[in-house]
């Protein structure tokens, strides 16, 4: 039961776009409202957010964390959350704080300073002792599902996908059914840092050892969660917005010098945007933000697909990147549910429609939701189901902590 006493909850969200700080009523996360199918509807909206009983008060700031020689330096984090903590909670009238959850990117390899510092320095300066620290996909994933079994694909500038079944929601569901492919290994939940290919990685083997499942299936893990891709623009990310974006500029380059794969009405965009072809080299490879300029072009994609053969054959194989991604870790359970996180997604039917389809496809009688809120919507409502000792997701050493 909640603790009478906690009257508020605190959640941060630390991305590469800036952070953001919220503050929401102990007992105002009541679940999501109830998730819309994607056949035949519009992308996210703002319907589709977590019912706030009151809504959550919040702050934000477009500059992201410092990254140092220990990952994300926990002093800058906190000298500026603290004071954006102190001023939500005394707008809100908070009494005692019950939990506080901070999700952020890079949270699994660079957070080594945020666990070692932010719990002794979240209870001095804020008296909270109930403290969760979770990856971003884990905060996304608490905003688009709540603590239900299935899959969350984020997509935006990069691409990961998520897939958990949290503690007490296996048992007596069984494992894989007879209806889904026992060959496909993919789709078993296990622990954060699956490979591609869905085998177990160094990571699973750090984080959790082979349990059976209740159907017998020995391929799940203790964890509970199972990742794919995330590894960034050069190594993955494939189906997200750089993704899409560098194979529309190739496309066009390719028209350009007239090979074989061209796309004119590509070559038409880029030149609209970044100016003439030949220059694109010059503005694109000194950029540290390459990935976000590459990203910045995925939209041209989508708006050339009806009539471009090859811009649609693009958005195609973005589709089934995305299929792949949410098979590998998507739990095989009657409840499963695919969710569909992130900006990219607003580029609506162009990519929306072979994404359905490829869902379809893999993952027979799976419901694709949108999602219902956002990363720092997901840190609160952990933080709300930490405080009332309700938090079923599954804890993991890199993925879901708490301390």
């Amino acid at each position: 039961m909640l603790d009478a006493a906690a009257t508020h909850v605190l959640g941060i969200d630390s991305g590469g776009s800036g952070v953001r700080v919220g503050v929401a009523r102990a007992d105002a996360c009541r679940g999501s409202t109830a998730a819309n199918s994607l056949t035949g509807s519009p992308p996210l909206t703002s319907s589709s957010l977590p019912r706030w009983s009151s809504p959550p008060l919040t702050w934000s700031s477009s500059t992201p964390a410092v990254v140092g020689d220990r990952g994300i330096d926990a002093e800058d984090l906190l000298a500026r959350v603290l004071p954006a903590a102190r001023e939500l909670l005394r707008e809100a009238g908070a009494g005692r704080l019950g939990a506080v959850c901070v999700g952020a990117a890079g949270m699994a390899t660079l957070g080594d300073d945020l666990r070692a510092r932010l719990p002794d320095a979240l209870a001095d300066a804020l008296g909270v002792r109930r403290l969760a620290l979770a990856a971003d996909a884990v905060t996304a994933y608490a905003g688009a599902m709540g603590q239900r079994p299935g899959a969350v694909v984020a997509a935006g500038t990069g691409l990961i996908a998520l897939g958990a079944v949290p503690e007490g929601v296996a048992e007596g569901l069984g494992g894989v059914s007879d209806a889904d492919d026992a060959s496909r290994t993919r789709g078993v939940p296990g622990a954060g840092g699956a490979s591609s290919a869905g085998g177990a990685s160094s990571a699973d083997a750090a984080s959790g050892t082979d349990a059976p499942a209740p159907g017998g299936d020995t391929r799940w893990v203790a964890t509970g969660w199972r990742r794919a891709d995330g590894w960034g623009h050069l190594l993955g990310d494939c189906g997200g917005g750089a993704w899409i974006g560098r194979a529309g500029l190739e496309a066009a380059m390719r028209a350009y010098d007239g090979r074989d794969g061209g796309s004119k009405p590509l070559l038409a965009r880029l030149e609209a945007v970044f100016g003439p072809a030949t220059g694109l080299p010059g503005k694109l490879y000194p950029r540290p933000d390459r990935p976000a300029v590459l990203a910045s072009f995925a939209p041209e994609v989508g708006r050339c697909a009806a009539e471009d053969p090859v811009a649609e054959a693009i958005l195609r194989t973005a589709a089934r990147h995305v299929g792949e991604a949410a098979e590998a870790v998507c739990p095989r359970l009657e409840s499963s549910e695919v969710a569909l996180t992130g900006g990219l997604f607003r580029m609506g039917a162009p990519l929306l429609t072979p994404v359905r389809e490829e869902l379809a496809a893999r993952l027979p009688g799976v419901r694709v939701t949108e999602a219902a809120g956002d990363p720092l919507d997901g840190a609160l409502c952990v933080a709300a189901a930490l405080a009332a000792d309700e938090l079923r997701l599954p804890r993991d050493p890199a993925l879901l902590s708490v301390v």
